[in-house]
């Protein structure tokens, strides 16, 4: 594996180095994957939620943990069960005797980055309880309302709703994600040097930061001074009134699922080294930003699906 790139490249003026550094480090151990990994860095860089949705065994909990560590990120996992309650999130104000008075004790929903491991296990109302931290980035406990750290994000993974003990993501909460994206099956190259090669336990626990919190929001930043054209502006608009009104969809994407494919485009655009987005990145990021908006099937089959529907949409 390369040997990781000090934080401080940022500061010295080299991010593009630092993020192509960081990338690099996730997929010497996530084998294989480097559009999925590429999707995901694009989702955290435009300040969304990731929804990583496979079969147990795919690598959805490494490519978690990979992301937090390359990214010098407080990380922390909570496995989802059906007994686990909203409080178990959130934290509870707890009185201690010895000073007389309630002391909020932070639940798990304070870091920088939280994997919600097997989120359709836990029923509707823990779900719900990341609602308000997911959009608000805060919690309300107990009459305060305390921010959460910044950076902020969820990636959750979820097994396909046709499992024993799951519960489908209500809408309002599968809109919060951004993007939804699929690991699949390694190919056959990827598969046998993961035979071959060490635990990725093992490799997760080498990995080292190639960027840090400040120059992740930098990132941030850059990605949303992104240039976007008029005409890339009314490519965006056409797409979401095709399903709305032209692909025979039960509903079709909001304006907040509009937005969200132009935050991930100007994402994508950044990664690829340029200051201005093509339909070409808007393209890339489609699937994995609508279909789950769009209710058609799950993330293993939505490539198929969005193909469709942007053959149906001139380009500008």
């Amino acid at each position: 594996m390369n040997a990781p790139q000090h934080p401080n490249d940022l500061a010295a003026g080299n991010p593009r180095h630092a993020l192509d550094n960081a990338l690099s480090a996730v997929n010497s151990v996530l084998l294989g994957k480097h559009r999925t990994v590429r999707l995901a860095m694009a989702c955290l860089i435009a300040r969304g939620h990731l929804l990583l949705e496979d079969l147990p065994g795919m690598g959805k909990t490494v490519l978690a943990h990979a992301l937090a560590k390359t990214l010098g990120l407080s990380f922390t996992r909570v496995q989802f069960t059906n007994d686990l309650l909203p409080g178990d999130l959130t934290g509870a104000a707890i009185f201690v005797k010895d000073r007389g008075e309630f002391v909020f004790h932070p639940g798990p929903l304070f870091t920088q980055l939280l994997l919600a491991d097997e989120i359709n296990r836990a029923s509707p109302k823990t779900q719900s309880a990341l609602l308000e931290a997911m959009e608000e980035r805060q919690v309300s406990s107990d009459g305060a309302t305390r921010p959460l750290p910044s950076p902020f994000f969820v990636i959750a993974t979820q097994n396909p709703v046709d499992q024993l003990s799951t519960n489908a993501l209500p809408e309002a909460q599968l809109d919060r994600f951004l993007m939804r994206v699929s690991l699949g099956y390694p190919d056959a190259e990827a598969e046998l040097a993961v035979l071959r090669g060490e635990d990725r336990r093992e490799l997760l626990e080498d990995l080292r930061p190639s960027l840090d919190s400040a120059g992740l929001l930098g990132l941030q930043q850059a990605a949303r001074a992104v240039h976007a054209s008029d005409a890339l502006l009314a490519y965006v608009r056409a797409l979401a009134e095709y399903t709305r009104h032209g692909a025979g969809l039960a509903h079709g994407l909001s304006p907040r699922g509009a937005l969200a494919l132009l935050a991930a485009g100007r994402a994508w655009a950044l990664l690829e080294g340029r200051g201005h987005v093509l339909p070409a990145d808007i393209q890339c990021v489609f699937p994995a930003v609508a279909m789950h908006r769009l209710g058609l099937g799950d993330a293993r089959h939505a490539e198929a699906g969005a193909a469709r529907l942007l053959e149906a949409v001139a380009l500008p």
